[in-house]
Formats: C-alpha cells, sequence, structure tokens
C-alpha cells in the first residue's frame, strides 16, 4: 500500500530511506508535478501521484511502500508558451535529471516531441509519450565503498589513454564472449594486463553517462557509438552494463586502483540529447526549458548553440550548476572516479553569454572538498563566439592541447616553419599555459584522439574517408595535418609501410618527451585504423573496434612501453615549472634548457628564422635536480646529419633511446660520445642520450 506524504526538497531525485522514497524535483515554472510508477513491461503508468509540496522551486513528496527497483518517471505540468521559452507539456513523459539507473532505450516516434512535428513549431502535440520512453529506476541507498577511493597520482607522473568501454573490449579473445563490451570487461586480467605493461596511470572513458541514439542515425541504422548525447548525468549507460549491472563498473574501477590505474570519464554537459527548440522533449526540455538551456534573449523560442548540437545547458543557473556539481560528485563518491574531461568545456565558462575564467561554475568546483582533489580537464573551446580559450582557464584545469597536436603533425610531415611551434609543444607550451599562472602540466599532449585519424591513419591518408557514416563524406573536419607517403590507405609497398612505421614512432616520441601530460588514443600502440574514417562517432562495427587478432606493427607496443619507461626514469621530461633559458648557476655555462643546432652551437636569430629548418637538438635539466640531463636531437628531413655535440653542455653522452630501432631502447653497452664529437642522426629519427650516472635503468 502507497501512501503520500509532504516529504523534503533535498536530496534532488528519489531516494530510498528504508520504509519508502522521496522524490523531489527542480522546477521554477512548473505549475505542478506527478510521479508515474510503472510496473516491468508495461506500456503506461499503473499508479500517478501529485507530488503535495512546492519549496523554493523544488517539486517533492514521499511516497511510503516504494521499494528500490520501482520503475518512475515524471508528467510536469506548466504554461505552453513557446514565445517565452516555456514548453511544458504534461502528455509527455520525461526522466528524471537525478535517476540513478535508466532502463531501456528510446524508441523514436513523433509522439517523443512536444510540438507537431512536420507542422507549427508552437502547436503542442497531446500524443502520450510513454510508450516510447526509458524509465527511471529507484535504486538502493549507495553505502559508501573504501575501496572505491582512488589511487590519486601526481599529474607530473601522469600518463593517459583515452578509450571506449565496447571498442576497447569487445573482439579480446581472452574475455568472456558475454562480458565483451561492457564495463565488467574492463578489469579482465588480460586488458588491465596491456594497460600496465605499456605503463599508462589513467583510463579516460568516452561518455558513459546515459546518452541517446539520434533519431537520424537510428533511421539509418547506425548508433551513437561515441556518446555525446547525454540523456542523464547520475546514471551508466545501459548497453555496457552487463550481468554485473553498476556494481560491475564499480568492480571494474575497483581492479583498475588496485594496478595502480586511475579513471577518468569523459563528461558532456555543454549540450543535452534534446537538440534545439525541434527536437524531442526527453527530460530538462519537458521540467523547466527556461531554466535549463541557456535561450535567445531575442527570441526565447530558440535556444542558443554554442555547441553544434542544437542546445547549450545553462551551468550559469544556480540550480542547473547544483545538478553539474551534483552529478560529479556522485561519480567521485559512488564509482572512485578519479578525474573528469569535458567536453565542449568553454560552455561552463558562459556567464551567461561571453566565456570568463571567473565563471561562477570555476569557482564553486576550485572550493568544493571533493572536486578540488579530483584532476580536471577541458575540451577547451566550442563554436560560439570566443570559444577558442586554449590557454585560458583558470588554475586547477589542464587542457587538450591541439596546437600541439597540429605542430608536431606538422613538423614531422615536412611543413615548413613548423620548428618554433614544435619546441614550444616540447617545452610545455609556456606561452600559451605561463599567463595563467599554471605550469607545463596543464597542457594534455597528444597526436590523436578519438575526434580525428587514429595515429596509423595519420601517415596513410590525405583524405577523409567517411562515407559509412551516411553524410556523404560532409562530415568530420578537413584539416587533419597528415600525409600518405604516396599511397592513399593501404600498401604492400616496403618502403612506404617502413617510412610509415618511422613516422609513427617519431610521432609517439614528441608526445611522450615533451613536458606536459601525454595522452595515447587506444589502439595507436598497435597501429590501429580506421579506414581513413575520422569522424566513427556511429560506428559501432570493426571500424572501431580494438582489433586483437591482428597487430600490423608488432614491435610497436613494446616501443611505447619502452618510451614510457624512459619518461619515468628520466625527471626532466616530468618538470613541475616551465624552461626559463636562465643559468643554474652564474658560474657555470649551463641552463635549464638549449637549443642546438647541428653545427655544434646554440641555435641563433638565423636558425629560428629559417622556415626550413628541420634539425635540432634539445639539452635540457630535471628542476629539481639541475645536474641530472638529457639531450634529444630531431631530425624531421629525409637525409642524414652529422650532429655536432657542442662543449658547452658536457658529456660525454649515450645514447638510450631511437625511434630508428623497432622497439626504441638502445642495447646498453652503446658506445658514449664526447663533448664536441659529433653523432651521425639518421633522416627522420629522434634520438635521446643521457649524461654519466642518469642512465635509466633496465
Amino acid at each position: 500500500m502507497i501512501a503520500v506524504d509532504d516529504g523534503v526538497p533535498a536530496p534532488l531525485g528519489a531516494h530510498f530511506d528504508g520504509r519508502g522514497v522521496n522524490f523531489a524535483l527542480f522546477s521554477e515554472h512548473a505549475t505542478a508535478v506527478d510521479i508515474c510508477l510503472f510496473e516491468p513491461g508495461e506500456r503506461h503508468e499503473t499508479r500517478t501521484v501529485r507530488l503535495p509540496c512546492r519549496t523554493d522551486d523544488v517539486w517533492h513528496g514521499y511516497l511510503r511502500g516504494v521499494l528500490p527497483g520501482q520503475l518512475y518517471g515524471y508528467r510536469v505540468h506548466g504554461p505552453w508558451d513557446p514565445a517565452s521559452g516555456h514548453r511544458f507539456n504534461a502528455s509527455k513523459l520525461v526522466l528524471d535529471p537525478y535517476a540513478r539507473e535508466i532502463r531501456g532505450r528510446i524508441r523514436w516516434h513523433d509522439a517523443l516531441y512536444s510540438h507537431r512535428r512536420g507542422g507549427r513549431e508552437d502547436r503542442i502535440d497531446r500524443r502520450d509519450s510513454a510508450v516510447y520512453m526509458p524509465r527511471c529506476v529507484v535504486t538502493a541507498p549507495e553505502v559508501p565503498d573504501l575501496a572505491l577511493n582512488p589511487v590519486r597520482r601526481p599529474l607530473a607522473e601522469t600518463v593517459v589513454y583515452e578509450a571506449h568501454v565496447k571498442a576497447l573490449t569487445r573482439t579480446h579473445p581472452d574475455i568472456p564472449e558475454a562480458e565483451r563490451g561492457t564495463y565488467g570487461a574492463l578489469a579482465h586480467p588480460a586488458i588491465i594486463e596491456h594497460l600496465v605493461k605499456l605503463g599508462v596511470t589513467a583510463l579516460e572513458l568516452l561518455p558513459i553517462q546515459a546518452f541517446a541514439d539520434d533519431r537520424f542515425l537510428a533511421e539509418k541504422g547506425l548508433v551513437n557509438f561515441w556518446g555525446y548525447q547525454p540523456l542523464g548525468y547520475f546514471a551508466p549507460e545501459p548497453r555496457y552494463l552487463g550481468e554485473g549491472g553498476p556494481g560491475g563498473l564499480k568492480a571494474a574501477i575497483r581492479e583498475l586502483n588496485a594496478a595502480g590505474i586511475e579513471t577518468w570519464l569523459d563528461v558532456v554537459y555543454n549540450h543535452t540529447a534534446e537538440g534545439d527548440h525541434t527536437g524531442p522533449t526527453l527530460s530538462f526540455r519537458g521540467i523547466d526549458n527556461a531554466s535549463y538551456y541557456k535561450l535567445d534573449p531575442a527570441d526565447p523560442r530558440r535556444t542558443v548553440d554554442c555547441t553544434g548540437c542544437g542546445n547549450t545547458f545553462d551551468a550559469s543557473h544556480p540550480r542547473v550548476m547544483q545538478l553539474v556539481l551534483d552529478s560529479l560528485r556522485h561519480w567521485v563518491t559512488a564509482y572512485g572516479i578519479a578525474g573528469f574531461r569535458f567536453d565542449l568545456a568553454s560552455s561552463l565558462g558562459r556567464a551567461p553569454l561571453a566565456f570568463t575564467p571567473q565563471a561562477a561554475f570555476f569557482q564553486a568546483v576550485a572550493q568544493d572538498p571533493v572536486l578540488a582533489r579530483v584532476k580536471m580537464v577541458a575540451e577547451p573551446w566550442d563554436i560560439g563566439e570566443g570559444g577558442y580559450q586554449l590557454g585560458g582557464y583558470p588554475r586547477g584545469w589542464s587542457e587538450w592541447n591541439d596546437k600541439f597536436r597540429d605542430a608536431a603533425r606538422g613538423f614531422w610531415k615536412g611543413d615548413s616553419a613548423t620548428l618554433a611551434k614544435v619546441t614550444q609543444g616540447l617545452t610545455g607550451s609556456r606561452e600559451v599555459f605561463a599567463p595563467s599562472r599554471r605550469s607545463p602540466l596543464a597542457s594534455v599532449n597528444f597526436i590523436a584522439s578519438h575526434d580525428g585519424y587514429t595515429l596509423a591513419d595519420t601517415v596513410s591518408y590525405e583524405e577523409k574517408h567517411n562515407e559509412a557514416n551516411g553524410e556523404d563524406n560532409r562530415d568530420g573536419h578537413n584539416h587533419n595535418v597528415s600525409r600518405n607517403y604516396g599511397v592513399e590507405g593501404d600498401t604492400d609497398d616496403p618502403a612506404i609501410l617502413a617510412l610509415r612505421a618511422r613516422q609513427k614512432r617519431n610521432m609517439l616520441a614528441t608526445v611522450m618527451l615533451a613536458q606536459g601530460v601525454p595522452m595515447l588514443l587506444m589502439g595507436d600502440e598497435r597501429s590501429r585504423s580506421q579506414g581513413g574514417n575520422n569522424n566513427a562517432y556511429a560506428q559501432d562495427n570493426p571500424t572501431s573496434w580494438m582489433d586483437w587478432s591482428v597487430d600490423p606493427d608488432p614491435a610497436l607496443a613494446a616501443f611505447v612501453a619502452n618510451l614510457l619507461a624512459l619518461r619515468r626514469a628520466q625527471p626532466a621530461l616530468r618538470r613541475r615549472r616551465f624552461f626559463t633559458g636562465a643559468l643554474i648557476d652564474p658560474d657555470e655555462p649551463l641552463r635549464d634548457v638549449h637549443w642546438l643546432s647541428p653545427e655544434g652551437i646554440e641555435m641563433e636569430v638565423r636558425h629560428w628564422s629559417d622556415d626550413g629548418l628541420q634539425v635540432f637538438g634539445m639539452q635540457i635539466g630535471n628542476d629539481g635536480d639541475p645536474g641530472d640531463r638529457l639531450l634529444m636531437l630531431f631530425n624531421a628531413g629525409a637525409g642524414a646529419v652529422a650532429f655536432r655535440l657542442a662543449p658547452v653542455i658536457g658529456g660525454p653522452w649515450t645514447p638510450v633511446f631511437d625511434t630508428g630501432e623497432p622497439a626504441g631502447a638502445r642495447a646498453p653497452g652503446t658506445p658514449a660520445v664526447a663533448a664536441g664529437g659529433d653523432v651521425s642522426l639518421p633522416g627522420r629519427t629522434v634520438l635521446v642520450l643521457t649524461a654519466p650516472g642518469t642512465e635509466p635503468g633496465r
């Protein structure tokens, strides 16, 4: 028997206390809210209860006798007044923004829209949408699990591995078939062993907060594989649950923690799956469109679109910001998440429309006792005016550095005037991040990410090949900074294959030898290709999946592992302060960084102004021990160079890592080169040398 009491306005969402459930929903402009209870398999609700109380724009009620596992949704009453930004329609079942679990998937139908689709946008559609909607699930109280506490690695020791839950595990032969593609598969020893052998310290998962498949994709038989269409910010995406349910995700994170690997989430708080003003009513639009979304001040019937996805979530609204913060804390405390990468993060700093690093959201994160201990990484742009904000974020934030990516690709591709850009990236992009009083650790460096070419495709394709997406190859960007070295795509030519293999190693070395936080895309260590598709967001198939049965470059994973071992062994590669070029000791000639020309002298203005220069040396010290030195020689040209080691930087120098070697590491006993001596530096090579006493142990 269900009895209804007033309940309380906090916390928001549905919370079971042992006797019943308190329901609380924010809506500033609603006039009434109904909670709808469903039985499993039923198309329509079996009971509707009007929430009896409203406190500070939170509608709430306590239903005694309701238990965990109960399926529910809301119907929200209010004005249908699109011209004023209000789109209430109680005929539409909407999801609880705070639902901890969502069951089922959207079945696309015109009844999901609050307006008459295909007709006048301001004409209300009164068809019931419940039969086409997923259901929220009342969950049991969350008991703190000490085993979920993240393994908090210093950012200076972090190496990020960006991956997709299903793509990483779908084809692995050691994982039981029923478990592949699920959260639980992330905990399989085969996956953890692979990550540990590589030396990565953080697994960054593409979005796993509940998301929707776009209607236009569903009608083509495709899915939103990447997950960048959020539907619920507290619930894990149901399609990856497996037999373990949400507990499978928690167990996987525990096992990753035990192996010393943090789990990060790619989160999408910039927009939702409801699209623009002509989109469906699934949750936020039907609960309070004028509060949850940024609306055009000149025409409130329309949403402001800074994201390219039709709407912009209004994090400047106090209740919306509360939802984002509550959601982030939930993933930290309930699941053990140690870091977040924010998709199109500039939208979160728009207060209300212009970006500012002093936005309330950033200030709230900085003072939050839970979130202040978590790593925060911004994708530092959106598509709105003033949206590109690389370097513009406040202290405590790191940022995806796409300038590093383009400079490194361009340098090894052979583009002119790239030397200054690539050296800036190698130093941690001081010019970009120092003005905001941050360190090199603000720069997340990468060659490839989920968005764009894989590493293998960067050296195999010059034109995108996105035909499988069903958009006539119009989707995806055209700025790929790539080269195919004579053949577009696959080839049997051994010379081209050898050159591509060398260039992959050069670009990986550039990332891992740079100051900052390196990131590796899933499968780049196994030369994974997407067939030239640079926007595989809809490809839930072998195009996106890691193929564990084929390894086109068997030595490449060992190369990455050896490269990361070198990074761990050399504190000079993990500085917490920027280089200044100043003398370490007034009585000594050594500086914290020396830029060297092949002639054995320090680079001068004539070198830096030479747009065709493709060879340089970089000799650096550890900011904790100035005598701990490392020398790196870069040659992006096709021909070999005799590189003279400048006497001012000391020596002798022992080569320890060479991108011309399949596995990278030079064999112990390689002869040292005295100061003033010459090193033969082959074309398209990175060579790393150490001074006596600094060579890493093996």
